[in-house]
């Protein structure tokens, strides 16, 4: 499946419970129409006064055609979508969003690990925007996140679903690419990952230490933002895909 994340920054003058209503009841409802949409879900703050971000909203598509031509390529910043809701969603992200300061990433997700028959809707998320560490090539990255990293993080204590997206376009790509994990309950993250004010963390438990020990091995920890939210599942299409 390919996936679009945006990352949302609210408007100036905007609060973050005004940005909220205006996501949920006028945005989201465009959103999840937009043509080649198959499956939409948001992710809210557990604590917007800490979070790095206002939000995130997932668009997935079926191939990678339909998602340029709904939402633009991974290497423009804006996009001038000719299908008609598309283009209605693209004129209201400026009712209530900043869109110079809105990163987004272009991906294909692969998922690792699956407790949950991938039912996310209410689950806790931990989202890792990652950025590789200096002097690695994207393609070092990679092959040390796919082979050495992943295999850890999919058995961190708590986790019940874990993925990664991998970008379509990595030479324009804003991050390396996005890891995605699910918990239960906010405790379970927390005490796996640090809250969501904390740059950094001290895990307690084997998996989860050892995790946050091999970061430092290729990822640029001060570069790489983080959002902690509960998802709500907006639209589904794809139940009898694997993995969901």
């Amino acid at each position: 499946m390919y996936k679009h994340v945006a990352l949302l920054v609210r408007k100036e003058g905007m609060s973050h419970d005004e940005f909220m209503d205006y996501w949920k009841h006028n945005h989201s409802p465009l959103a999840k129409d937009i043509e080649g949409v198959v499956r939409y879900q948001t992710v809210y703050p557990t604590d917007p006064e800490n979070a790095e971000f206002d939000g995130i909203a997932e668009l997935y598509f079926e191939t990678l055609d339909d998602l340029h031509e709904a939402l633009g390529s991974e290497g423009s910043r804006d996009y001038d979508p000719t299908r008609e809701v598309a283009a209605e969603a693209r004129e209201d992200v400026n009712n209530f969003l900043d869109v110079e300061r809105r990163p987004r990433f272009i991906g294909e997700e692969k998922v690792w690990k699956d407790e949950v028959d991938g039912d996310t809707d209410g689950l806790y998320k931990h989202s890792a925007f990652l950025v590789r560490k200096d002097g690695m090539s994207h393609e070092e990255f990679r092959d040390y996140w796919e082979e050495n990293h992943s295999p850890l993080a999919k058995d961190i204590e708590g986790v019940v679903r874990y993925q990664t997206v991998y970008p379509t376009d990595p030479e324009n790509a804003e991050f390396d690419g996005v890891a995605e994990l699910y918990f239960e309950t906010l405790d379970d993250l927390y005490e796996a990952l640090g809250s969501e004010g904390s740059r950094d963390y001290d895990p307690t438990k084997d998996v989860a230490a050892q995790a946050r020990a091999d970061v430092d091995n290729f990822l640029a920890i001060e570069e790489r933002p983080r959002f902690i939210g509960q998802e709500t599942l907006q639209k589904n299409e794809v139940g009898d895909v694997e993995g969901y």
